[in-house]
């Protein structure tokens, strides 16, 4: 009977002594809240497990007489929050914004680089940095390129106004019966009509007395050819020099292209190198070498060709005066013998 009284009473302390250990572990269990994690500032965060609140632990009851007090169930562990990982910030793109950067600086420069090279390769330039030899051909090109010029105006010019005057002169002596009326009618104004009556009365005033009327014509017509021939030499003056350059300039220019690019692979050769900026230049000024000869060669033809129409023209025209001249000396002759009594010319005839 004392033994179980006993043993009843020493579960009893022992029951009151857990319950005492136990009792202010679960007050902080219940009063200290579970922690919130920190939120991730880019990404949602994974929202932070809820700490369940420990459950205190059963006070033991007293255990009834005869029987054993059951021991107290140990508090779960409380489970850890679960942090999602914060995901690593995206690293600034540097150098896509260099790489663009040096694209537009490029293409901001490419322009300038640009327009440096057509100002350094422009004609004046070339002019400027090609050889004497080049230079001289050049300079002869372009003396030649004006001479054509100044000879394609002064003979515009003068078979311009030639025409004017002898178809004038032509209009004058249309209605004239005489050498001395179409002298009269032309009076003191220079043309070649002039000079064909002129020659045509001193042929019949030089063969005075001769009654060979085919004799006067016949040196009187040899007159009027030398004076044709005087005024085709007079009108092309000129022309030789149209052709010549029209003819020789291609050439020359060639010389200057030919001596310009063996200079060049003379540079290359001592440059050692093949890059188009060392080459170009050269090559560059050889080739305006030709230019130029083109230049001065092709009006050259083209007004040679015109003048060559044009002279053939104002021959014809001259070929009419002659003509006309003739005629007046013809009529001038036969009213020289119709004055003449027939007995007087039959007894100058025997």
């Amino acid at each position: 009977m004392m033994t179980s009284k006993f043993l009843a009473a020493s579960a009893m302390v022992a029951a009151l002594a857990m319950s005492m250990l136990t009792a202010p572990a679960s007050a902080q269990q219940q009063t200290a809240p579970a922690a919130q994690p920190a939120p991730v500032t880019r990404p949602q965060p994974a929202p932070a497990a809820q700490v369940p609140a420990a459950q205190p632990a059963a006070i033991a009851q007293p255990a009834a007489a005869g029987q054993t007090a059951p021991v107290a169930q140990p508090a779960p562990a409380v489970p850890q929050a679960q942090v999602a990982p914060a995901p690593a910030a995206a690293p600034a793109p540097v150098a896509n914004e260099a790489s663009l950067t040096a694209a537009a600086g490029g293409d901001a420069k490419s322009p300038k680089s640009t327009s440096t090279g057509l100002h350094e390769l422009s004609p004046w330039n070339m002019f400027l940095n090609a050889d004497i030899i080049v230079k001289a051909v050049m300079l002869g090109l372009a003396f030649a390129s004006l001479v054509t010029w100044t000879v394609f105006i002064a003979k515009m010019v003068e078979l311009t106004v030639a025409q004017s005057k002898l178809r004038g002169a032509l209009a004058k002596i249309a209605e004239s019966r005489s050498l001395a009326e179409a002298q009269f009618a032309l009076g003191a104004k220079g043309s070649v009509l002039s000079s064909f009556i002129a020659a045509a009365m001193r042929e019949g005033r030089l063969s005075a007395g001769i009654s060979s009327d085919s004799g006067i014509k016949e040196r009187a017509a040899s007159s009027f050819a030398e004076i044709v021939r005087a005024e085709a030499r007079k009108i092309r003056i000129g022309m030789g020099l149209l052709a010549t350059i029209g003819a020789t300039s291609p050439f020359v220019g060639l010389f200057g292209t030919v001596w310009g690019i063996m200079n060049s692979f003379i540079g290359i050769s001592k440059s050692q190198t093949t890059n188009l900026a060392v080459v170009a230049p050269g090559i560059a000024e050889a080739l305006l070498a030709t230019a130029i000869g083109l230049v001065a060669a092709i009006p050259a033809v083209i007004i040679y060709n015109h003048f060559s129409r044009v002279t053939k023209v104002y021959l014809e025209l001259v070929n009419r005066a002659s003509g006309a001249a003739g005629r007046l000396l013809s009529r001038d002759l036969d009213r020289t013998h119709g004055s003449v009594p027939h007995g007087a010319r039959a007894a100058a005839a025997e």
